[in-house]
C-alpha cells in the first residue's frame, strides 16, 4: 500500500510541552487505525534504522505508524532523567488521545515496543486510555525489580553499571539542530544541567523491592490490564520470564510468543529461526483493531520454540529445536518431577542429610554469557564445565529416555554460611556422553534477602536457612543418554558483581521441582509462523561496524587476575536521509582476582557523537564500581563537548553500604 511518510509532527500537550513524532501514513481512502510506538530512542537518528524496518511495513498493512519521542528525548522538549515515570505515562495518554483525534485516525489505537516501549505499553495499558484496544510488547518486564538490568534475586547485576552508563550517554543528548533551530546548545545545555545523579546511582539507592520498583510492575495489579495482550519473548533475552506470568495472570485476552531469540524483535533476531513477526503482528491487530477475522485468536495461548541439545557456543546463528504450543497456560502436565539433591547426586527420593561446603573462586561465572545477549555477538553461556569445577555438582542418572521441560524449575536448599552476607547461583546443565554441560537455566539469590525481596537481613554465620529459588523460565528437551546437573555456587562474575568477601555456603538437602511437558495430555499443533520479510535497509554508510559481546579474557598465571574485555559498539554511520554522521561507542572492562573478591573492579565508557556540517556534539561517560568490605563505591563522569571544546562536565562518588547505617555516602560535584 503506497504511504505518506512526514518526517516530524509535534504533538502539543495540555502544559505546552512539544513531542516531536515520525509517522508513516497509508494512501487509503478513509481513516485508519494507528499504531504508536514511544520511547526515548531518538527516531530521527539512532533508533532510525530499526524505525524503517517495522513502521513502513504496518502503514503498507493499512495503519498509521506513529513513532514518537518522548519528553526531553531527541526533539521533543523538556526534560528526562529516569525511565518509567508518572509523567511519561500521563505524556503517553495525551499522545494516544491526540492520535484518536486526527482525520486520518479511525479512533483505535494500539501500542507496540520492545524493551523500554514495550515495558511502557504494559504500563500505559493499566492506565486504561480510551482509545488504546490492544498492546504489543517485547522483551519487557512486568516486575521491574524482579526481571529487569539491575537486580536478579536480590543480586546486583553488572548490567546495572552498564545499562546505566549507555543511558547515562542518551538522556542528555542535543536535538537535532535541522529541527529545532539555533536554540539546540540551550536546550542542551538544560539537558545536561537536570542530570543530577547518575542513572545506576539512583538504581543503587533501592537495594530492595520497595515503592520504587513496585511503581510500573503490573504484576501488582495485573487486573488494571484489560486490553488485549501479546507478549513476546526470547529464551536468550533476559526478560523471558514475563510471557508466562502474563499469561497465567492477566484477565483479557492475552497470547505469548517465545522464540530462541535474543533481545530483538522476532524478525531480525538472532538466534534464528526469524520468523514473520510483521505477518503476525498485523494478524493480532487486525483482530483487535479492525475487528478482521484472522484466526489468530483459535491458535493456541503460548507457542513457544523447544529448544534442543547442542554444543554450547558463544554465538548461535540459531538454535536446535521445534515449535510447539500450549493451548491455555498454565498447560495441562503430568506435573513437577522432583529430584533431590544428595551427596552421591540427584535421586528420586529424598535422602538422608549431607554437609557439602562450596567456596567458588570469584571467576566463577565466566562462562555466564551476558545477562541481556543480543544474539550479534559472542555473549551466550558458554560450555560450563570451567564453571561447573567452581561449584558443588549434583548429577542425576543417564536418562532413558527424552525428558521435555517447559516453565520455571525450583531450587530447594537448606543452607548455612559463615558470613553475614553471601549469595548463591544455581544453575541447572544438561551433560552429554562426552562431559560437555550446557546451562539450561539458572537464577540467582543474595541470601540476605531470603524472606522476601522489600528487605535485607544479615545472615547469622552458621544458622541454618531453607530458601526456595525460582530459576529462569526455559523450554529445553534432554535428549536420551544426557544427564541432568544442578551446579551450586557463590559467585557468577561478571554476570553478577561480586560480593567482597568470600563466604564458605554449607549445603545440607535440597531438592529441583522440574515443570515437564508432555504433547500426549493435549496434543497441540503450532500455528505456522513463516519466514521473515526481506527488510529494506535505512540508507546508511558504515564508518565504524558495529561490534557488542565478550571479546576478550585475560589471565595472569602469576598473580591470577583476571580481565574481562567487553565491547557494546553500534559503531559510526553516515545516515544519508538526514546527513548525519552518527557515533555509539561502548566497552566495559571487568577485573577480579580468583581468591580475592574485594579486588573485583567494573568500568563502563561509553561516548555519543553528532555531527553534520559545522555541528558537531559529543557526550562521553564513564562509570566504574568497586566495593570494600562495607560497601559499593560508584564514580561516574559526564563531559559534554561542542566540537572539541568542553561546554559541561561533572563527577559524583557515591558510596552504598551493604547493610543499613554502616557508612554514610555522599556525592562529589
Amino acid at each position: 500500500m503506497p504511504m505518506r511518510i512526514i518526517e516530524t509532527v509535534w504533538i502539543t500537550l495540555s502544559d505546552g510541552c512539544r513531542l516531536a513524532a515520525r509517522m508513516w501514513l497509508p494512501d487509503a481512502p478513509g481513516p485508519v487505525p494507528a499504531i504508536l510506538e514511544y520511547l526515548p530512542y531518538r527516531r530521527r537518528d539512532r533508533h532510525r534504522g530499526d524505525d524503517a524496518i517495522l513502521h513502513p511495513a504496518l502503514a503498507e498493512a493499512g495503519y498509521a505508524a506513529v513513532r514518537v519521542d518522548m519528553r526531553g528525548a531527541g526533539d521533543s522538549d523538556g526534560l528526562m532523567n529516569d525511565e518509567y515515570t508518572p509523567q511519561e505515562w500521563s505524556d503517553a495518554c495525551e499522545v494516544i488521545a491526540w492520535i484518536a483525534a486526527q482525520p486520518w485516525c479511525a479512533g483505535a489505537v494500539g501500542m507496540i515496543g520492545i524493551s523500554w516501549s514495550g515495558f511502557n505499553a504494559l504500563q500505559i495499558a493499566a492506565l486504561r486510555p480510551p482509545a488504546l484496544k490492544a498492546i504489543v510488547t517485547a522483551c519487557s518486564t512486568d516486575d521491574r525489580y524482579a526481571d529487569d538490568m539491575h537486580y536478579m534475586g536480590g543480586v546486583l547485576l553488572n548490567d546495572n553499571l552498564q545499562y546505566g552508563a549507555t543511558l547515562f550517554t542518551w538522556t542528555p543528548t542535543p536535538p537535532d539542530p535541522d529541527i529545532v533551530g539555533d536554540g539546540w546548545r540551550d536546550i542542551w545545555l538544560e539537558r545536561l544541567q537536570a542530570m543530577d545523579q547518575p542513572p545506576p546511582a539512583r538504581w543503587m539507592r533501592h537495594a530492595v523491592r520497595d515503592d520504587y520498583w513496585r511503581s510500573g510492575s503490573v504484576c501488582e495489579d495485573y487486573a488494571a490490564v484489560q486490553v488485549p495482550v501479546l507478549a513476546v519473548g526470547g529464551w536468550a533475552d533476559g526478560y523471558t520470564n514475563t510471557v508466562l506470568r502474563l499469561l497465567e495472570n492477566l484477565p483479557g485476552p492475552r497470547k505469548g510468543l517465545i522464540g530462541p531469540w535474543g533481545h530483538a524483535f522476532p524478525h531480525i533476531a538472532t538466534p534464528g529461526p526469524q520468523i514473520d513477526f510483521i505477518g503476525y503482528v498485523t494478524r493480532w491487530f487486525d483482530h483487535w483493531l479492525k475487528g478482521e477475522r484472522t484466526g489468530i485468536m483459535d491458535e493456541p495461548m503460548l507457542t513457544c520454540w523447544m529448544q534442543e541439545a547442542e554444543p554450547a557456543r558463544a554465538r548461535y546463528p540459531a538454535r536446535r529445536g521445534r515449535w510447539v504450543a500450549e493451548r491455555r497456560w498454565p498447560a495441562e502436565s503430568p506435573g513437577a518431577r522432583i529430584l533431590h539433591l544428595a551427596a552421591g547426586g540427584l535421586q528420586p527420593a529424598a535422602s538422608p542429610p549431607f554437609a557439602i561446603t562450596v567456596c567458588s573462586p570469584a571467576t566463577t561465572g565466566i562462562a555466564s554469557g551476558e545477562w541481556c545477549p543480543y544474539g550479534w555477538g559472542p555473549d551466550m553461556p558458554g560450555d560450563q564445565r570451567e564453571d561447573d569445577a567452581g561449584s558443588a555438582c549434583f548429577d542425576g542418572p543417564v536418562a532413558d529416555t527424552s525428558l521435555q521441560i517447559l516453565g520455571r524449575p525450583i531450587i530447594n536448599i537448606e543452607l548455612a554460611a559463615d558470613r553475614p552476607q553471601a549469595m548463591i547461583a544455581v544453575r541447572l546443565n544438561a551433560v552429554g556422553p562426552d562431559g560437555a554441560s550446557i546451562r539450561i537455566t539458572y537464577g540467582l539469590l543474595n541470601l540476605t534477602q531470603r524472606n522476601g525481596h522489600d528487605r535485607c537481613e544479615p545472615l547469622v554465620p552458621g544458622g541454618h536457612y531453607t530458601v526456595r529459588l525460582p530459576l529462569k523460565a526455559v523450554a529445553f528437551e534432554l535428549p536420551a543418554g544426557f544427564r541432568l546437573r544442578v551446579a551450586v555456587s557463590t559467585a557468577y562474575w561478571p554476570l553478577a558483581a561480586p560480593l567482597p568477601t568470600r563466604a564458605v555456603v554449607t549445603l545440607y538437602a535440597g531438592s529441583v521441582e522440574l515443570p515437564l511437558r508432555n504433547d500426549i495430555i493435549d496434543p497441540c499443533a503450532a500455528p505456522d509462523l513463516g519466514a521473515p520479510r526481506s527488510p529494506a535497509p535505512v540508507p546508511a554508510r558504515v564508518l565504524v561496524p558495529p561490534q557488542r559481546g565478550r571479546l576478550r579474557l585475560v589471565r595472569d598465571m602469576d598473580d591470577g587476575d583476571t580481565t574481562l574485555e567487553v565491547a557494546r559498539n553500534l559503531g559510526a554511520l553516515m545516515l544519508e536521509e538526514t546527513g548525519l554522521r552518527l557515533d555509539a561507542l561502548g566497552r566495559e572492562t571487568y577485573r577480579v582476582n580468583a581468591l580475592d573478591p574485594l579486588s573485583a573492579s567494573s568500568e563502563a565508557v561509553r561516548s555519543a557523537g553528532f555531527q553534520r556540517g559545522d555541528w558537531q556534539a559529543r557526550l562521553e561517560v564513564t562509570t566504574r564500581l568497586s566495593a570494600d568490605h562495607d560497601g559499593w563505591r560508584l564514580e561516574s563522569s559526564l563531559d559534554a563537548f561542542d566540537h572539541d571544546r568542553a561546554i559541561f562536565s561533572r563527577r559524583w562518588e557515591d558510596y552504598f553500604p551493604f547493610f543499613p547505617g554502616a557508612r554514610p555516602g555522599g556525592e562529589v560535584s
